[in-house]
């Protein structure tokens, strides 16, 4: 009985250190990419394309050895003390090539610990649909330092007083640059956390070498078929708003805090720093709110009427970015994050341990981090880039408007596909009676 009081706090510092690793840098990158390093808009959608083919190859190795041969925190503890040096390196390199070489190798280390800490998590759980939420926000809340952190260092350092705008924004996208540092030292405190993590061994089921296969099998029917089929251009969406935000935010920022009359955005910019990654932690202050309820609306909704609802605020936050750019309306739009991640992401990782088998959950967990992470970004980064980001630059500067309302038309073409060929609670409740 007292076994969740001991194992719960240790996965909750877990997911903290993951995503604080996370969170430090991935807000802030295109713009030092391409503010700072001065790469082009193909050139910084091709590293972050490099990125997330790492993470294509990394899952189905990891998924595998957690599986079948080493256990899961020790997998874990290896891969960030990797992860650490490799993060520490991207900040330092200044050409593209080695950048997007990096890149790569840093997405196969990095991108499998995000399923395998889910994977470790409901492991050791002893309700899934009650305590995954209560533990996974605390990854949030690591995202949400990590990000006021690296703010209030460009704020306090990098935000030169009595110049111009654009002065101001060369400065704070050099000082981004810390938050490579900042990743390098949480990768190695949560390297040497993992070997305090509940022992997960490997399951050696020998009716099945091969992990991967026996999920193949699965994720081949309903639900599963649906919700991987929509993930790459849900992923897609979510690269809009990872690779332009930050720029997108940092423009509002800094034009309204110039403004000494504007005490709303003075204050905003005082308690979250500026370059943009400050303000999106709103997002995961958000998402803080619904992981809390998430116990409580996992067992009041269908998990489709939730995917439904993440999906909606998707389009919801792209419409409000396109055609209500200032910084009030811009704020709410990076409030809808939390929808979007809790009711579609999240509440997505559940279904997949839901309607996969205990021994390929690990390997499952990772195929759909891989369809995430790996594919859909491949696949977001370059249209949202070299594709829509080429198609939306006028005379080198960002239309905006027309960037966001492409996502925004995909989030309602995939809320389409879910709600016709997702299966109702009632025919999947009716397959497993069967």
């Amino acid at each position: 009985m007292n076994k969740p009081k001991l194992v719960l706090p240790r996965l909750s510092i877990m997911m903290f250190l993951q995503f604080a690793i996370w969170g430090a840098w991935l807000p802030i990158l295109y713009p030092f990419l391409l503010g700072y390093r001065e790469f082009s808009l193909t050139e910084t959608g091709l590293c972050l394309s490099a990125g997330a083919i790492g993470a294509i190859f990394g899952p189905f190795i990891a998924g595998q050895l957690a599986d079948r041969v080493m256990s899961t925190e020790k997998l874990l503890s290896i891969s960030h003390l990797i992860g650490a040096v490799l993060v520490y390196m991207l900040g330092t390199t200044e050409t593209f090539v080695p950048f997007a070489i990096l890149s790569g190798v840093y997405g196969f280390v990095y991108a499998p610990t995000i399923a395998l800490t889910n994977s470790l998590a409901f492991h050791h759980l002893p309700n899934r649909d009650r305590d995954f939420g209560k533990v996974r926000l605390w990854g949030t809340v690591g995202w949400i330092v990590a990000g006021i952190a690296v703010g209030q260092y460009l704020r306090i350092w990098s935000t030169p007083s009595d110049v111009s705008v654009e002065e101001i924004t060369a400065a704070q996208n050099a000082g981004r640059a810390i938050a490579f540092t900042i990743s390098a030292a949480l990768g190695v405190i949560m390297s040497l956390f993992c070997l305090t993590l509940p022992h997960t061994p490997p399951t050696k089921n020998q009716t099945d070498r091969f992990a991967w296969l026996e999920t193949l099998r699965e994720i081949s029917v309903q639900p599963l078929v649906t919700l991987f089929l929509i993930a790459v251009p849900v992923s897609i969406i979510h690269q809009f708003y990872f690779v332009y935000t930050s720029d997108f935010v940092t423009g509002i920022q800094n034009s309204a805090g110039s403004d000494a009359a504007n005490t709303f955005a003075s204050g905003i910019n005082t308690v979250l720093g500026v370059g943009g990654g400050g303000l999106m932690t709103i997002g995961q202050m958000s998402e803080i709110v619904v992981l809390a309820f998430m116990p409580i609306l996992a067992v009041k909704f269908s998990k489709k009427t939730l995917l439904s609802t993440g999906l909606i605020a998707y389009g919801l936050r792209m419409a409000i970015f396109s055609y209500f750019p200032t910084l009030v309306p811009v704020i709410i739009g990076v409030a809808l994050h939390g929808l979007c991640f809790g009711c579609f992401i999240f509440v997505a990782f559940m279904v997949v341990d839901e309607y996969c088998s205990k021994d390929v959950r690990a390997t499952a967990q990772n195929f759909f981090n891989l369809v995430i992470v790996g594919v859909g970004i491949i696949v977001g980064s370059l249209f949202a880039t070299a594709v829509v980001g080429e198609w939306a630059m006028v005379d080198g500067t960002m239309d905006y408007s027309a960037l966001f309302s492409v996502p925004m038309w995909i989030a309602v073409g995939c809320l389409l596909l879910l709600l016709v060929f997702y299966p109702s609670l009632r025919k999947l409740q009716a397959k497993g009676n069967s």
